[in-house]
């Protein structure tokens, strides 16, 4: 079973809150952040009810596995084959609906604090229990995968187990990758002791590290910020804090990444994957020949996107060239006022309103209902996410929100991502996880209608040339950082096959990819070599983040088709939010007549960008 931990993140336990002002010398616009309720989980972490559910689970999983561990054939071939397998898919269904619970509530408890004792101790013990009770479950999908295949395509048309006919099918894609129930036992319980301690090792480092900027100690968000300042010496200020911290810590994250690569190598070995990067593709479902179609269109597009697009700025900024703190830089008419919670929240929840009252009505519970972590303090993990919970609760959004306009593009993303895995709840514990080909839609399309709405209500020329370069500048870090994201890890993962890597190699790997990307526009000095470090996801979910410029291409096709105002585009998208995991992206996007096969198809999405780069160069004649 996934215990859901690193990927996705949420925030403080009920009963455990800190300071909604931890951080040093928040304004007082930001006073009334909100801290998120657990409570709908467990009231905290000494709850009754948290001791009671796990002991359940274990009792669970052990009738589970005398009931079934072996006996799934004979169940097949008896007399009612849907009704027999259907019961167990469903008490396996909600065993992993409860067990999903526990460690959601132990990983939100532990980010919204990952440098306390009591919590890291909470969480990774109930890691450890979990990892033990779900080891006994993994028969059951293995088994599965062992059965006759014509014999469970057939029972799987009848109900009640044609409910799961979506993932018994999904199911079958691991096969060829599936070890004996032996082996993969193994892999599955040193996960604790291997992958998922580096895990812990890297989020603990980096939540502890402190950068000294100007005399004051601030955590990684708090000074990543001061690379948006309008102060160009704060901003070399900050870059120069990053360098120096990152720099000497560099060991620790060359361990970890050189462990992680060689651990992820090791995996696919024994797997019999072929291509670095096939097993992400394989759990995203999704043909490596289309991601790789996506990468070449996108490298193809940097001097046309990033490159030009950098050109321009520099010139805004009157310089020759940009330095590396100056890439996020807001333009010189920039209206660097903080932008208070209220005022985001409108912002966010009027944009979905227009598009759908029933998505801003979704939305608007994270807000009634204390599903949201926004302040920033330390300790707190670091970004933003979108923890999915399970389907029987509902989803928490993570924050560090700090009033700049791409903080509420933030919420406006993390909601989209709220919005989607209340859908997909629907499909179950089995089915409502949604595949990286598609899980950023809904981010990137919320994230659009917030934009677009800002800019239809600006007719200032200055400030609609802020607001386009704000836009761009967000969807060259989601399409092209995110694709040399990819690069760099393509590279990494390359070159630790053949022996371990010194920092100095990655940060040559690093540059070699950014130099690439950003082109030569941007001047990458002394100390950025080692901005590799602080990205989590290079060490929680290797290759995710080519996920992220599949959704941006494909919500800009997605965006194209609604503003046509095709009869019923509301109804299919909200179909395709719900069918969480339970359909395949080419099925989904059939309805919007949108093939992301075809290599064409990344050219719109690239095409768009060009677009907004194209309208600021018009407003600068």
């Amino acid at each position: 079973m996934p215990l859901k931990t690193a990927a996705v993140l949420c925030r403080t336990a009920a009963g455990m809150s800190a300071p909604a002002n931890a951080a040093t010398d928040l304004p007082s616009a930001l006073s009334n952040l909100p801290v998120w309720n657990l409570g709908d989980l467990y009231s905290g972490i000494d709850a009754p009810e948290f001791a009671a559910d796990l002991a359940k689970a274990q009792e669970q999983a052990e009738s589970f596995r005398t009931d079934y561990a072996g006996k799934l054939d004979t169940l097949l071939r008896g007399d009612d084959a849907s009704a027999s397998l259907g019961a167990a898919v469903a008490r396996y269904e909600a065993l992993e609906d409860l067990l999903g619970r526990l460690i959601s509530f132990a990983g939100l408890v532990y980010f919204g604090e990952t440098t306390d004792p009591a919590r890291a101790k909470f969480y990774g013990d109930t890691q450890d229990k979990l990892t033990t009770i779900s080891s006994g479950l993994l028969f059951f999908p293995l088994e599965i995968n062992r059965l006759d295949d014509a014999l469970l395509a057939e029972a799987a048309t009848r109900e009640p187990l044609s409910r799961w006919k979506p993932w018994i099918e999904d199911l079958a894609k691991d096969k060829p990758y599936q070890l004996d129930d032996a082996l993969e036992k193994l892999f599955h319980e040193k996960s604790v002791t291997g992958r998922g301690a580096w895990n812990r090792l890297y989020d603990e480092t980096l939540a502890a590290l402190r950068f000294d900027l100007r005399g004051k100690s601030l955590t990684l968000e708090e000074t990543l910020d001061k690379l948006q300042d309008p102060d160009g010496s704060l901003r070399k200020d900050a870059s120069d804090a990053l360098a120096k911290v990152f720099a000497e810590n560099a060991r620790v994250f060359t361990l970890v990444t050189n462990t992680l690569a060689k651990d992820k190598e090791i995996s696919d070995r024994w797997r019999g994957f072929k291509d670095i990067a096939d097993s992400r593709h394989l759990a995203n479902r999704v043909e490596p020949e289309v991601v790789e179609a996506l990468v070449e269109a996108v490298r193809a597009a940097y001097p046309r996107l990033s490159h030009r697009y950098y050109k321009l700025k520099a010139k805004w900024l009157g310089k020759d060239v940009l330095e590396n703190w100056d890439r996020n830089a807001p333009l010189p008419e920039t209206d660097n006022r903080i932008i208070g919670w209220d005022e985001a929240r409108k912002t966010v929840l009027d944009a979905y309103g227009d598009f759908s009252p029933r998505m801003a009505e979704i939305a608007g519970r994270f807000f009634d209902r204390h599903w949201i972590d926004a302040p920033t303090r330390p300790g707190k993990a670091p970004g933003a996410f979108a923890h999915p919970t399970v389907p029987s609760a509902h989803p928490y959004v993570l924050l560090n929100y700090l009033g700049k306009p791409r903080d509420v593009m933030t919420l406006a993303h993390e909601l989209g991502h709220g919005v989607h895995q209340v859908l997909a709840a629907e499909q179950g514990a089995l089915m409502a996880p949604t595949p990286l080909t598609l899980a950023e839609t809904a981010s990137v399309f919320g994230e659009m209608l917030t934009f677009r709405k800002l800019l239809s209500a600006t007719t200032d020329p200055v400030q609609r040339r802020v607001l386009l370069a704000t836009k761009v500048e967000d969807m060259i870090n989601t399409v092209v950082r995110q694709i040399a994201f990819y690069q760099f890890e393509r590279k990494v993962h390359a070159a630790r096959r053949e022996g371990e890597l010194t920092t100095e190699q990655i940060n040559d790997l690093w540059l070699s990819v950014q130099g690439e990307s950003l082109g030569p526009a941007i001047r990458l000095n002394p100390g950025y070599e080692t901005f590799w470090t602080y990205i989590p996801h290079f060490i929680h979910s290797p290759f995710y983040v080519y996920a992220y410029a599949f959704g941006d291409c494909l919500v800009n096709s997605l965006y194209g088709v609604y503003q046509n105002a095709e009869d019923g585009f509301v109804d299919k998208y909200f179909t395709l939010l719900s069918a969480g995991g339970s359909k395949g992206y080419r099925e989904l996007l059939q309805p919007f007549g949108l093939d992301a096969g075809d290599p064409a198809f990344w050219q719109y999405g690239l095409n768009v960008i060009d677009g907004f780069i194209s309208e600021l160069e018009a407003l600068e004649a």
